[in-house]
């Protein structure tokens, strides 16, 4: 299985920035077969950056998306007008389930949504800082793999992919704390138990780990068993971290 690794951009960079940003990285990214370089700008840069990326060297995702295909909902973009501009969507963030309070009912609509539009789907799971004190990671990681999957059949769970992001330890303009290895192993080891318990695939899914991941603890938490890849925040803004991220994914791949 690949290695991935995802920066998501969030909401930083102009349409220009974005686009001299892109060039940068496309100059210096060797052209890995077994490294996956995904890159998710601000929506408003995604249809100038599909005409200059690289599809060899890397591949443009969304932050987010609406569940219907078309209609009167002013301000949104659907995954059907993705079409041919991303190949994935990140879906179910952190800012997106407790800034914006989207509840497992609508990450699941997208998630149907963006496979719907033969768009993979980047689900993330995570829990709070108090979920995780009062001992209910298990049961909040449980409900929203199989409340965010729950129209996904048998036959397409492989094209899915899920990201462990623990709440507590993404950047934010406030502190946040890291995950230790052992957290990240417990939770990765209990979603890969869920999907083989409810859909008989424990090991072909990919599992990425995302929070406060940059160049000095991405080689630890990729080489923690089911780890296949990274979601990277902050440091996929700063060209030489990323890079430097993309090169230890390289090493450390299985």
């Amino acid at each position: 299985m690949k290695t991935y690794v995802v920066g998501n951009w969030k909401m930083n960079f102009t349409v220009g920035e974005a686009s001299i940003y892109l060039h940068k990285i496309q100059r210096k990214l060797p052209n890995y077969r077994d490294v996956a370089v995904i890159v998710a700008p601000p929506m408003i840069a995604l249809q100038s950056l599909s005409l200059q990326v690289d599809v060899h060297k890397l591949k443009l995702a969304a932050q987010n998306g609406f569940y219907r295909d078309y209609g009167a909902y002013a301000g949104e973009t659907s995954f059907s007008q993705m079409v041919g501009l991303v190949d994935y969507a990140i879906i179910g963030s952190g800012e997106r389930r407790y800034v914006f309070g989207e509840d497992d009912k609508v990450i699941a609509r997208k998630v149907s949504a963006a496979l719907r539009n033969k768009i993979t789907p980047i689900l993330c799971v995570g829990e709070t800082e108090s979920e995780r004190a009062y001992g209910e990671t298990a049961d909040v990681l449980r409900d929203q793999v199989l409340s965010g999957l729950r129209d996904v059949s048998k036959e397409d769970i492989n094209k899915v992919m899920i990201v462990y992001e623990p709440i507590w330890a993404i950047s934010s303009e406030e502190s946040s704390k890291l995950a230790s290895i052992d957290e990240v192993t417990d939770a990765v080891k209990f979603i890969r138990n869920v999907l083989k318990e409810s859909f008989d695939e424990g090991d072909d899914v990919p599992v990425l780990y995302g929070g406060s991941v940059n160049p000095s603890n991405a080689g630890a938490y990729l080489t923690i068993p089911g780890v296949n890849g990274v979601l990277v925040g902050g440091s996929s803004l700063i060209l030489s971290e990323f890079l430097d991220i993309i090169e230890i994914a390289k090493r450390v791949q299985r």
